[in-house]
């Protein structure tokens, strides 16, 4: 599968673009990707260190947060791979090559990979709510595992 370039339109369907503002003293707001519909959950903010892949690659195992969205922001990333699939359909999986000065958050329930840095290994601060029940997050194994290449 090849890497589409991350887009706000192409990504819309599975979350959004987290990115700076083009001009000086205007701020981007997220606001209403902060929080969970579920009842208990706190927010949980770490940060990451991912070891670097390289094209092509293969993916085999996705993930996804039913009840919250979950946002990356990269301290440290020269490019990274976002893989995501909507929700209801685990086959239309989709991938993006992402620069390293934007950062995504995924919508609550859309399934996606594991984070992926390319070129050197990377840094992201993940923020998401969670209560650290047993269906905070699912996995799911791929009947097949999908080559990523640019």
């Amino acid at each position: 599968m090849k890497l589409m370039p991350l887009t706000d339109a192409a990504f819309a369907p599975f979350g959004a673009i987290v990115q700076a503002p083009a001009e000086a003293g205007v701020r981007n707001f997220y606001t209403e990707w902060l929080g969970s519909e579920r009842a208990g959950m706190t927010p949980r903010l770490h940060v990451n260190k991912v070891m670097a892949s390289a094209l092509p690659c293969s993916i085999d195992l996705l993930e996804r947060h039913p009840y919250s969205s979950q946002i990356f922001i990269p301290l440290d990333v020269s490019r990274y791979i976002v893989v995501v699939a909507p929700e209801t359909d685990i086959t239309s999986v989709q991938a993006f090559l992402a620069p390293g000065n934007v950062g995504i958050v995924y919508r609550a329930g859309v399934w996606h990979a594991g984070a992926r840095v390319l070129d050197r290994a990377g840094s992201f601060a993940v923020i998401m709510w969670r209560n650290d029940s047993a269906d905070d997050e699912e996995f799911i194994s791929l009947a097949q595992a999908i080559e990523l290449h640019t």
